[in-house]
């Protein structure tokens, strides 16, 4: 896809930073920023995909996941080039300030991004107070959802590296549930039960280039949580020469995993019976028979959920830390503890909004908001590395072909055109928010007797 850039003259090919100093710790090592991108990538959501993608196309579950990595991979692509070049925190509003010279838009994108990360950690903390928690304790969903956060934000503001170290364990505790599915069905299959047949089915009523299209859209959503490693830049060590590999390996393996999961879910059950099921994977190790027991897959969904939460909210408070740093938003959000060297005012703030959020109920609307918000950052983020080809920096990055953010760019307005009105209205009503905040903002600096900082 590209090639590494040499560093400028009498400039080291290791230059960590443009800047070269950061008041953030770096404390993030190659293997725990794979990590950290896997277990976003992976999510909770892979839990409850393939019920919907069946409906979709039938039992050839694994077609629109491997259309979904492609496209996914071409943004990747943008990012890769973007973060080894400007290792700043910010990610996508940094990348959008230098592009387009216009601090609104740049606040836009950063305030979708942050937006997307908030409402995404609202929705998973009522996912966690919702059944699978009520399988142990029966609680208050609301209630449970906000000790949620603060437990979260809590482990957050301690350190981005104990968050991390955090995020290994969940992450291999998340992996080994989607890797029971597919041994025990490969065991269904060597003692000659289940359907392969059924892995190049599609629905007889629909073409399958259309149900393809249709489903592709909902399994971008599985892919959704590299760009959050954007925001990670400036803790990360060597990112130059890290940053690439962790990136793609860890998608790659991701899609490994899910066409795995799909393919052993669609040779257990029939598609009617996957989309029937709020578990689908639940129903799938239960229907190999193999004698798990259903509380173990409810553990396991209440670890993937968290650790999904941690991961967003992490971003989220890295993006309103680098804006802050930006002057896009009042300075005071820029503070990091002494010690810790964490954004804890960033920490708060964000987690206070999600909180609030916990309050909206019409999750799936939400969910649709957060992938419309990222695709209105994605393209700010494939256009801004066109633009930027010509900037040079004096150490070594990452280069894309110019041809693959041009695709990019394509494919998230193909993925566009498929959102409904009432997504297209709640995310407008999001970003006016944010112009409005930005603006507030941007004349509380100009008031006499104020900071010019903010």
């Amino acid at each position: 896809m590209s090639d590494t850039g040499t560093a400028a003259p009498g400039a080291s090919a290791d230059a960590p930073t443009e800047g070269g100093s950061t008041p953030l710790r770096r404390a993030v090592t190659g293997p725990l920023l794979f990590v950290f991108i896997l277990g976003d990538v992976l999510g909770a959501g892979i839990y409850a995909l393939m019920g919907v993608l069946s409906d979709r196309v039938g039992g050839a579950l694994w077609v629109p996941l491997v259309v979904a990595l492609g496209l996914s991979l071409l943004t990747a692509g943008s990012y890769a080039e973007l973060v080894t070049k400007y290792p700043k925190a910010g990610g996508a509003a940094v990348f959008a300030e230098r592009a387009f010279k216009t601090p609104v838009v740049a606040f836009v994108v950063g305030f979708s991004m942050l937006a997307a990360g908030v409402v995404s950690s609202a929705g998973l903390a009522l996912a966690f107070a919702g059944d699978y928690l009520a399988t142990f304790i029966d609680v208050p969903p609301t209630a449970a959802a906000i000790v949620f956060l603060g437990l979260v934000a809590a482990l957050n503001a301690r350190g981005i590296r104990e968050s991390l170290m955090s995020n290994v364990v969940m992450t291999v505790i998340e992996v080994s549930g989607l890797v029971i599915v597919v041994v025990v069905v490969a065991m269904l299959v060597g003692g000659g039960g289940g359907d392969v047949s059924r892995v190049t089915e599609f629905p007889s009523d629909t073409a399958p280039a259309v149900a393809t299209l249709s489903a592709a859209v909902i399994a971008f959503y599985s892919f959704v949580g590299f760009e959050t490693s954007a925001n990670l830049a400036e803790e990360v060590r060597d990112p130059s020469r890290v940053y690439p590999k962790a990136l793609f390996g860890s998608l790659a393996v991701a899609g490994v995993v899910y066409v795995l999961v799909a393919v052993a879910s669609s040779i257990a059950l029939p598609p009617d019976e996957l989309s029937d099921s709020s578990g689908p994977l639940l129903a799938v190790v239960a229907a190999s028979g193999a004698g798990i027991p259903p509380w173990v897959f409810s553990l396991i969904a209440l670890v993937a959920v968290a650790n999904g939460a941690l991961l967003t909210m992490i971003m989220a408070s890295r993006v309103t830390y680098g804006m802050a740093k930006q002057g896009l938003l009042p300075s005071a959000l820029g503070r990091v503890l002494p010690r810790r060297r964490t954004p804890w005012v960033a920490i708060v703030a964000t987690t206070g909004v999600a909180m609030a959020l916990t309050l909206v109920s019409d999750l799936e609307t939400l969910a649709s908001t957060v992938v419309l918000l990222l695709l209105v950052v994605f393209i700010s983020t494939n256009v801004a590395v066109l633009v930027l080809k010509r900037d040079t920096v004096e150490h070594a990055h990452f280069r894309v072909w110019p041809v693959i953010p041009v695709l990019g760019v394509l494919s998230c307005i193909g993925l566009m055109t498929q959102q409904p009105g009432q997504v297209w209205l709640f995310a407008g009503i999001f970003v006016a928010i944010g112009v409005a905040l930005h603006f507030v903002a941007r004349l509380a600096r100009r008031t006499p007797g104020r900071s010019t900082r903010g």
